[in-house]
């Protein structure tokens, strides 16, 4: 499918902002232009986006229920309570579980874990969890990515003598669970300036405040521990602007530098030691194998990895995730297989159609939101994949860039037992006998409210530059951006009538990539690139006639030259001939 280009050139505002800022940007317009489009509109500010410091964390007391929370866990400690900590068996629900257990065994003992497991009790809080827990004697229970909608076990937990405390970062109903405190930046009232924290950034606040109110301040143990912050921001995709990036830019440097016993485990299986870790790195390499355990088999185990204290014991633990991984793979192909075999036989499910919604009751349960993400990134459209778990239909919905799937899934509530989730992303359950009308009113609530444009992929282009612009300065710049993801991705660029130095090749087993020499006639400098899966285009490259390319750019290891730069190709156009 042919993605569509978006540049919109900068208002006449906008200009003169970047204008102001261009001194402090290196004397690079590029560069000035980049940060007015991701609202960076001071020279202050400019400052702030480039070296993010946590001065610039905000009082974790703005949020709603905060002083509520300290007060109860500070209680809860005194009187020497049994605690649990309590959360989701991905990787935003481990790693935050991993955090505030970790951080309150540096002052308090009497604190356990505990992971639901996907099979058995489902996502959320469940009624075999809250048993355990009294019979345990907990009295009190931090659950955490999770818990918004749990009015029915919190109710049930209260008649145990058990408070619960709740930090979750999911949208809330009217309704909501009778927890001593809600901790949750999408809160409606909420005044809390960042309302994309993820569920680990929810459980960080609050040992924030906890420090604070006992007069501990974090550049501690705390501090220490927001690389797990850092992989849940990139493993929960939200966006890295604002105190998220403060926390991912300080997670990865601590990630790079001196990591957690349990992640550090997972950078050697990746291969990743004494590599310069980014998000992509998290989300494509680290992410899915600490997902793994949850998918496969417990969530407990990924958590008995990041509280590890020994080396060896969490490298030997780590080698048992990456299998889980290597099995996670094998299914999410199978599966992925199956479904697009499912589609293409019955071409009802997606001809005519602005949604997908597929069920098989034997697709294994901890893949199925994989397998939802790839139809909606083939397709181009929402998608639903449902398997059978416990008697009910189970899955994961996905969406476009620009679709609200929550609103979609919500609008058909009344057939669900339960769901949950955020923009891009939803969790649900539904009685069997129930596909088939919900499968119609998605579909329905989808062609209503979808446009046209959100069911098509597209680029958002940055800047538009010439060759000569791209410069080992600019090159430099451009690493500031970094962390790249959500509401700062990493810049793209275009540039026109662009040509083949001659030299240009066929790569791939293949032959299906194009690894290219550029020039074009604002320098004399010849840009490496690389188009991966572009074939189609060669002929017409190597017949010298012009293009325009959209692209990052990269360099490698060897310096600040412009051999070392290359430009990673996102798409080409054969250039319009002029008049």
């Amino acid at each position: 499918m042919a993605k569509k280009w978006n540049y919109q050139p900068l208002t006449l505002q906008q200009k003169e902002e970047a204008d102001r800022m261009t001194p402090r940007c290196g004397g690079i317009p590029a560069i000035a232009e980049l940060l007015v489009r991701r609202g960076v509109s001071t020279p202050e500010g400019a400052d702030a986006f480039f070296t993010p410091s946590l001065n610039d964390l905000h009082d974790p007391f703005l949020m709603p229920d905060m002083d509520k929370a300290v007060t109860r866990l500070n209680r809860a400690m005194g009187a020497k309570e049994r605690i649990m900590i309590y959360g989701d068996y991905d990787v935003d629900g481990t790693t935050a579980v991993a955090l505030v257990y970790k951080y309150l065994q540096n002052y308090y003992s009497n604190v356990e874990y505990y992971i639901p497991t996907r099979d058995d009790e489902g996502y959320g809080i469940s009624m075999k969890s809250i048993d355990y827990a009294a019979e345990n004697d907990v009295r009190l229970i931090i659950v955490l990515d999770c818990g918004i909608k749990a009015i029915e076990e919190i109710t049930y937990a209260r008649t145990k003598g058990i408070d619960f405390i709740i930090c979750d970062h999911h949208v809330p109903d009217e309704t909501l669970p009778p927890a001593v405190a809600i901790l949750n930046p999408k809160m409606p009232d909420t005044t809390y300036p960042c309302t994309h924290l993820s569920g680990c950034g929810v459980g960080f606040k609050f040992m924030q405040a906890f420090a604070q109110s006992n007069g501990l301040g974090i550049h501690n143990e705390l501090e220490s521990m927001l690389d797990l912050v850092a992989v849940s921001i990139a493993s929960d995709l939200v966006p890295i602007v604002g105190e998220n990036r403060v926390m991912a830019y300080h997670g990865l440097r601590r990630l790079n530098s001196n990591p957690n016993l349990g992640l550090r485990s997972i950078i050697r299986l990746c291969k990743l030691t004494n590599k310069d870790i980014t998000i992509s790195e998290v989300i494509f390499k680290i992410g899915p194998r600490i997902n793994a355990s949850g998918r496969m088999q417990s969530g407990m185990e990924t958590v008995d990895l990041l509280v590890s204290r020994d080396l060896h014991e969490a490298f030997e633990r780590g080698k048992d995730i990456d299998q889980h991984n290597r099995e996670r793979k094998e299914i999410d192909k199978k599966i992925t297989d199956e479904a697009n075999a499912l589609i293409e036989k019955n071409v009802g499910i997606v001809n005519g159609k602005r949604s997908i919604v597929i069920y098989n009751r034997n697709w294994h349960k901890g893949v199925i939101g994989i397998v939802a993400s790839r139809l909606t990134e083939l397709y181009y459209k929402p998608a639903v994949v449902l398997s059978q778990a416990n008697g009910l239909a189970t899955g994961s919905a996905r969406s476009v860039q620009g679709f609200d799937i929550y609103s979609a899934v919500n609008d058909s509530r009344d057939l669900l037992e339960n769901f949950g989730g955020h923009t891009y992303a939803v969790g649900l359950s539904l009685k069997e006998e129930n596909i088939p009308e919900f499968t119609r009113r998605f579909e329905e609530y989808v062609a209503a409210n979808i446009l046209p444009n959100q069911l098509e992929p597209h680029l958002d282009i940055d800047a538009e530059i010439e060759f000569a612009d791209i410069t080992p300065e600019l090159v430099a710049m451009l690493r500031k951006f970094n962390p790249f993801g959500p509401c700062n991705q990493k810049p793209v660029f275009r540039s026109k009538n662009v040509f083949d130095f001659g030299t240009s090749k066929l790569v791939g087993k293949n032959l299906e990539h194009i690894k290219l020499e550029l020039e074009d006639n604002s320098t004399s400098h010849v840009i490496n690139a690389i188009a991966f899966n572009m074939a189609q285009y060669f002929e017409h490259i190597h017949a010298h006639k012009p293009i325009d390319i959209c692209y990052t750019i990269e360099q490698s290891k060897r310096g600040g030259s412009h051999d070392s730069i290359q430009l990673m190709i996102r798409d080409i156009r054969p250039s319009e001939t002029k008049k």
